[in-house]
């Protein structure tokens, strides 16, 4: 029996980096996953080859409509998509190899199968006993199935299958108009597909500030998107040119959606069946989800869980802060997550991104709050390169003047938003933020004129 004195179940971004740090602080570690391609599903089927295809999609996009505005004739511009799902596939390749590669710089125990808890300190694998003072649970998520709608993979589509369609679909309808949603909507949306996008809720991402989904709708409405909200789906079926959908409106009209294929995007769940936690001790909620205390401890001794299946945002970086501290806790030091200040990001274009509570929430907790907002198109460099659309939205307490959210929607939203963590983290107010000084001209610009609105003297708007 092979001991060890960490194990860890899913080599996703959660679990890969718990093992490293582990292997950092001395602990003889075992990675055990399904694949022979670490990374999980965000680098094999998620994260990583979504953007790709969005950055792709994008340039084909420009190509054939953005660059006139630019003094630049594009003429006879086609889209190869064997070749874009290739560029997608050695992204893919390349990343998957180096997390095999940090595997060996760190000497840990790589094992290829599916891993089962047969009890505390004990992980089969295939067959083979593997023994652990601690075992991690890093088991990711997979797509959820609504029971009308059963992927078939071809016209009925998960995620994945999004990834790797080999035509353009004429008319993809999407439900779910939630992060996964938007951004393959607006993959196939930029290659040529009608996309209509369906969801029970008022407004796209309503995870985020609702000034961000009421912005992202027109915006993409404008791109050609077309969105059905408040829309109630109860069945899907197959049918000889493709599938027809069947759903209420938000006015209470039946209808029927008829498309060649359905993206089903309503979410993700805990990938913990299958695995022998219930019969080794492990509580699970109703839904999956495995139970913690603050420590990333189970109902059973020594037995820990990160990531997707439990708790918190499916994000991979939240996943990844978890590995990190329970790494340190294990051994002996103060691992840490802020969970306030886990920023979120949708890599459609423009982008959005969100960090701390949005309004609805910090007005609902502090009362009175501090609101400021700019907009791209009152930004230098934003005009420069063609880019206006979207604006920065800054929240604060309105006594402390603590900056408690920080909303984003506009290019390269996805890199302004670590600012924006990183002074939520230290409980910076938006004075100080305000404050700092920004290159000109820069996007990030907007930040500092949004923190300074909300102080009452923005001085470009």
């Amino acid at each position: 029996m092979n001991s060890f004195d960490m194990v860890v179940i899913g080599a996703g971004p959660a679990g890969y980096v718990c093992a490293i740090r582990a292997a950092q602080l001395g602990m003889s570690v075992c990675l055990i996953d399904k694949r022979a391609d670490l990374g999980g599903t965000c680098l094999n089927v998620g994260c990583i080859p979504s953007k790709a295809l969005l950055e792709s999609s994008h340039h084909f996009h420009m190509a054939q409509h953005g660059l006139a505005a630019h003094g630049i004739t594009v003429q006879g511009a086609s889209l190869n998509l064997p070749a874009m799902l290739g560029r997608k596939d050695a992204v893919v390749k390349q990343l998957t190899g180096g997390i095999g590669a940090l595997m060996k710089k760190n000497k840990i125990t790589v094992k290829t199968g599916w891993g089962k808890l047969v009890a505390a300190g004990q992980v089969e694998v295939d067959g083979e006993l593997v023994e652990a003072k601690h075992i991690v649970i890093a088991a990711g998520s997979t797509p959820i199935e609504l029971p009308f709608a059963t992927f078939n993979h071809t016209t009925i589509l998960d995620s994945t299958d999004c990834l790797s369609l080999p035509a353009v679909p004429a008319h993809l309808a999407v439900i779910g108009a939630g992060v996964i949603g938007l951004e393959m909507g607006s993959i196939w949306a930029r290659l040529g597909s009608k996309v209509t996008v369906l969801d029970v809720a008022e407004r796209p991402v309503a995870i985020m500030d609702e000034d961000l989904g009421r912005e992202a709708q027109k915006l993409f409405t404008k791109q050609g998107m077309a969105f059905s909200l408040g829309a109630k789906v109860s069945g899907v079926e197959v049918t000889k040119t493709g599938v027809a959908i069947a759903y209420t409106d938000a006015a209470g009209v039946a209808t029927t959606l008829q498309a060649d294929k359905v993206l089903v995007a309503v979410g993700r769940k805990a990938n913990t069946a299958g695995m022998g936690l219930v019969e080794a001790g492990v509580t699970l909620t109703a839904r999956g989800v495995i139970e913690t205390d603050a420590k990333y401890q189970t109902s059973l001794p020594n037995v820990y869980a990160i990531g997707d299946c439990i708790a918190g945002p499916m994000l991979a970086h939240k996943g990844e802060e978890e590995g990190v501290a329970l790494a340190e806790m294990l051994a002996g030091q103060h691992g840490h997550v802020n969970y306030n200040a886990i920023p979120w990001v949708v890599y459609t274009h423009p982008e959005l991104a969100g960090v701390g509570l949005t309004e609805a929430e910090a007005t609902a907790k502090y009362g009175d709050v501090k609101v400021g907002k700019f907009r791209f198109a009152a930004n230098g460099r934003a005009i420069a390169v063609d880019a206006t659309e979207g604006f920065v939205k800054v929240i604060a307490h309105a006594q402390t003047d603590e900056l408690l959210g920080v909303h984003i929607i506009g290019h390269n939203a996805s890199e302004m938003i670590g600012e924006a963590a990183c002074l939520i983290e230290f409980k910076a107010s938006a004075e100080d933020l305000a404050r700092c000084v920004h290159a000109h001209p820069t996007l990030s610009e907007a930040v500092k004129e949004a923190a300074l609105a909300s102080q009452g003297r923005a001085l470009h708007s």
